[in-house]
């Protein structure tokens, strides 16, 4: 009886198509772009809390390491119950239709157990640091699991301030692990990224208006419309103007460059009212939030590196 051989070249091609998917299947479910964006303030309350105590970085090597991974995992294990939970929502919205809880690629039930243990595991690794940032960490995570996730997200368009908490901790988390963080310095961080992802968040919520809708997601533009949305980010990236000021440690080149950059996405979102095409402005809004966090949150590590 003759069997069919499949040759050597499409079993490699069918192990990397797996791979493949495995991958993509990961990058989805750990929502890799947002765990990167809110690693960057961990490290930058990190090195500046090393700066202002005139603490070496070498010394600190194993602090760093339990630092970077715990916050990591418990941010991880946020997003993974974040999917769990909000796996209707993400069948309807096309942005989400992907993710391996809605293709049942991953099933319910490992994501389920995944986001537990990676909670856990990062907040035993971040009490090896100090309590002060487990604390940070566990407020993070219960702001984005419970009180947004789970409570605000569906009911009021207030979600979106309850969830800017989750973001805003993460600097506090990186230096508490060195300095008790009662110092202006990770207070302003905080301030910097709560009001920021607001108008951030706005901007996706625009782009994604139809599919929020459709999910019967409280964000503002569904439930109030387009012009108070408008009003309020234009309002809240003015707020970051006197911000960088309070850092003035930092040096006169970080205020001027984080002030230009503040100036120029507030024109960007002034533009916003005399635009024919709402989609395109958000999208352009959009890219300028992220990497206005990134260049502002760069520059704070650069300007502070030893000569």
């Amino acid at each position: 009886m003759n069997k069919e051989v499949t040759p050597p070249s499409q079993e490699m091609e069918s192990h990397a198509g797996k791979n493949g998917s495995i991958l993509r299947d990961l990058k989805e479910l750990f929502k890799a772009v947002v765990l990167l964006l809110n690693i960057l303030p961990v490290f930058t309350g990190y090195w500046l809390a090393l700066y202002f105590t005139n603490a070496s970085f070498n010394d600190h090597w194993g602090i760093f390491l339990l630092t970077i991974i715990g916050s990591t995992m418990v941010m991880a294990g946020a997003l993974l119950l974040n999917n769990w939970y909000d796996v209707d929502i993400d069948t309807v919205m096309a942005r989400t239709k992907n993710r391996p809880t809605v293709t049942g690629s991953i099933s319910l039930k490992t994501v389920l157990y995944m986001g537990i243990a990676f909670s856990v595991i990062g907040f035993i690794l971040l009490l090896f640091t100090t309590i002060e940032a487990a604390i940070y960490a566990f407020i993070g995570w219960f702001t984005y699991v419970i009180l947004y996730t789970m409570w605000s997200k569906r009911k009021y368009t207030l979600n979106t301030v309850i969830g800017s908490i989750s973001g805003a901790v993460t600097p506090l988390i990186g230096w508490a692990a060195i300095e008790p963080a009662y110092h202006i310095v990770p207070i302003i961080l905080f301030l910097i990224l709560f009001i920021w992802q607001m108008p951030h968040t706005f901007a996706i919520a625009i782009k994604k208006y139809d599919e929020y809708k459709a999910a019967k997601v409280a964000m503002l533009p569904v439930v109030y419309g387009f012009g108070i949305t408008k009003r309020q980010m234009v309002v809240y990236i003015a707020c970051l103007l006197p911000l960088p000021f309070f850092l003035a440690q930092l040096g006169t080149v970080f205020i001027v460059a984080s002030t230009i950059l503040t100036v120029i996405w507030l024109v960007v979102s002034i533009g916003g009212f005399f635009t024919k095409d709402d989609w395109k402005w958000a999208q352009v809004m959009f890219l300028c939030s992220v990497n206005y966090l990134a260049l502002l949150f760069l520059m704070m590590i650069i300007v502070t590196i030893p000569n």
